[in-house]
């Protein structure tokens, strides 16, 4: 039988009433029984974690001791112990049957018909309602190692991306350092000196033939031109220079930036792995395996199905009908210790004979039968414990109810998370694409004309902008499937 079977046979227990052999064999194939994942949504390394919380978590012990103690309650119901009675006489009674010595009374109470059967009934039910409970917590449990863990892949694939961009901005800085050098600019210092030098000498030759022109009229116009030309290539080449200039220090701007949230988002990752291998109850510093691909998933079941799957197998709502059918028994019980209690049992008187005229008399030891009866004429008491047990009743119905409404609201959100994180991987990754082919003609273009280099550094961040969005929509997928997951108490296929 697989874990899957295991797990669904567990939720239809629910239908009919529960041996306590099976009940046992159950709760222990559900500690160690996990859901089967599709190996396209995750990874198999998930499932053995499921399996390490499943059994180490402290927490989830503990639940499972408390249902295993609700299981015991199920034997205490019985007889009352027999009541013995004995005294004794410090001088013998005489009667005529002769000196009595002592009074012995052996008395067995019996509730009336169907108490201990009714009493087992509801410690049977209360031990139910632990089991559902319990499961809750284990499904509250593998729900915070999924959610995670998930959130652990995502902080680590966001790391990956931006040590990818930060590879990028390497590459277009030394693109910028060529552009720098080829306009004359010094790579070592990036001061704009080289450019500045520069300047003096293209002013003196400048100064110097604008004196020879005034000495004559032919004189100028022929020198004017080599003038005027020399001035102009000294000027476009200290703008080239300086536009060099400037798009090294924004791209070295860029990557320290870069730089700093690549640290602040492996600073993150310690806590998420320190509260996973708490939750797995191991050393904090164990190492998580993650899968390598972190890709978009698509449900097999529709909306509607999930919920009718959620409102027939989650725990919680087991577990309040199991409180109804407890209280149930309740009521009985009370209106059964209404009724009288009957009793058996023996009298033993022993006797020795006794002198009387030189004669034995009597010595005969007697024994008696006895019966007695309660009589449960305090008719207050009970009618408060029954209406007790059926004001009970109505509370466990109207939680049952609220958690109906709960459960509702959940999935509800839990699906809208899921459809907007779908919209947004689609959008997302057509946006990225676009974005990177418009990134690559800003990218020739640059390589060639050295124009518009701010304009490729913003479409690279707003390729990065895309892809984490696109990360955090897939991680949004993930968690809302694992909230589905939780909230239906078993996996849910996916195509």
């Amino acid at each position: 039988m697989t874990s899957r079977t295991l797990y669904h046979l567990g939720f239809r227990i629910s239908d009919f009433r529960f041996q306590i052999a099976d009940f046992r064999f159950l709760a222990l194939a559900f500690l160690l029984s996990l859901n089967s994942f599709s190996e396209k949504a995750k990874a198999q390394t998930l499932d053995e974690y499921l399996i390490l919380a499943a059994e180490n978590n402290p927490g989830l012990k503990a639940s499972y001791a408390r249902y295993e103690a609700a299981l015991e309650r199920i034997n205490q119901p019985g007889l009352p112990d027999p009541e013995l009675r004995a005294g004794f006489f410090f001088r013998p009674m005489e009667r005529f049957m002769g000196n009595q010595q002592a009074d012995l009374q052996l008395m067995q109470m019996f509730p009336w018909f169907g108490m201990i059967g009714t009493q087992k009934e509801e410690a049977n039910f209360m031990a139910q309602a632990q089991y559902w409970l319990f499961l809750e917590e284990r499904n509250q449990l593998l729900f915070q190692v999924k959610s995670t863990w998930y959130e652990f892949i995502r902080l680590n694939k966001e790391i990956q991306i931006a040590k990818e961009n930060l590879v990028f901005l390497g590459k277009y800085e030394r693109i910028a350092l060529i552009k720098f050098q080829a306009a004359g600019g010094n790579p070592s210092s990036i001061s704009g000196s080289s450019s500045m030098n520069s300047t003096p000498s293209s002013t003196s030759t400048s100064s110097g033939a604008t004196g020879m022109g005034n000495m004559g009229g032919s004189g100028n116009l022929t020198m004017s031109s080599p003038s005027s030309s020399a001035s102009s290539m000294g000027g476009n080449s200290m703008t080239s220079s300086g536009s060099s200039m400037r798009a090294v220090l924004q791209i070295r701007i860029s990557m320290r930036e870069l730089e700093n949230s690549i640290a602040q988002l492996e600073a993150n990752l310690e806590p998420l792995q320190i509260k996973f291998n708490q939750l797995l109850n191991r050393e904090i510093r164990a190492e998580i395996n993650i899968p390598s691909s972190f890709s978009p998933i698509q449900l097999e079941k529709g909306k509607l199905e999930v919920l009718d799957s959620i409102r027939s197998k989650n725990p919680m709502l087991a577990m309040y009908d199991a409180e109804l059918s407890a209280y149930e028994q309740q009521a009985k019980m009370a209106r059964l210790d209404g009724r009288p209690m009957l009793g058996a049992g023996v009298n033993y008187m022993p006797f020795t004979a006794r002198q009387e005229n030189g004669m034995s008399m009597g010595g005969n030891d007697m024994v008696m039968p006895m019966v007695t009866m309660t009589l449960p004429i305090y008719r207050k008491k009970v009618n408060s414990r029954i209406k007790e047990a059926e004001l009970l009743q109505e509370a466990a119905l109207l939680e049952k109810q609220k958690t109906e409404n709960l459960l509702a609201m959940e999935w509800a959100n839990a699906f809208r998370d899921w459809e907007d994180a779908e919209r947004k991987i689609k959008l997302y990754s057509e946006q990225t694409d676009l974005t990177q082919q418009s990134l690559n003609l800003l990218i020739t273009d640059y390589t060639a004309n050295g124009q518009d280099f701010e304009e490729v550094l913003r479409t690279q961040q707003q390729l990065l902008d895309y892809q984490l969005k696109q990360l955090n929509a897939i991680n949004l997928q993930y968690q809302s499937l694992a909230m589905l997951e939780m909230l239906s108490a078993s996996s849910i296929p996916l195509n």
